[in-house]
């Protein structure tokens, strides 16, 4: 099993010399504009673009807690949208399709989604023979805590082998 390399720095500039993947937790919503991907929407209009599409079309694209899309974004780099939160957090609770539930229904992540969607990601990495950049993912905005997800992370992409780095923002 391959630990999780830890770097300080900005996941949007991986740190690779081979096909890159930058992982990433998206809502169920279509809200895109806060939290890390705002920092990914400075960089490439593409992951945005795509998302927008992917969740516009929601009735026939795979869109779901638990799916991803991967966005090529340049030669050797790919962003992949990872739809592991539901809803969004607001001042009144967490806002999702249907309505708000109340704050003390707990973060808006969705550890088992996000769980599917990196055994769906450690297929996709292994086809590209790529390694995966990511901020510690389901822990900003999605309200999740690292002592959860880091062993989904290694559960999925450690135990195949695949290079794993987790971006601490400095």
């Amino acid at each position: 099993m391959l630990p999780i390399q830890f770097i300080d720095g900005d996941a949007t500039t991986p740190e690779a010399d081979d096909n890159k993947i930058i992982a990433h937790v998206c809502n169920d919503i279509g809200a895109w504009g806060a939290g890390f991907v705002r920092t990914l929407s400075d960089r490439w209009p593409e992951p945005e673009r795509e998302f927008r599409r992917w969740y516009h079309d929601r009735a026939t694209s795979g869109f779901r807690l638990g799916a991803v899309q991967l966005a090529w974004v340049e030669t050797e780099l790919w962003v992949a949208n990872m739809v592991g939160q539901h809803g969004i957090r607001t001042r009144a609770g967490i806002r999702t399709e249907a309505g708000t539930e109340p704050a003390d229904s707990g973060p808006p992540v969705r550890y088992e989604a996000l769980r599917e969607a990196l055994h769906t990601l450690a297929e996709q990495v292994s086809r590209l023979d790529a390694s995966v950049h990511m901020p510690r993912i389901g822990c900003g905005m999605a309200g999740g805590t690292w002592d959860r997800v880091e062993p989904l992370v290694a559960e999925a992409l450690g135990t195949r082998g695949i290079r794993t780095f987790a971006y601490d923002r400095v």
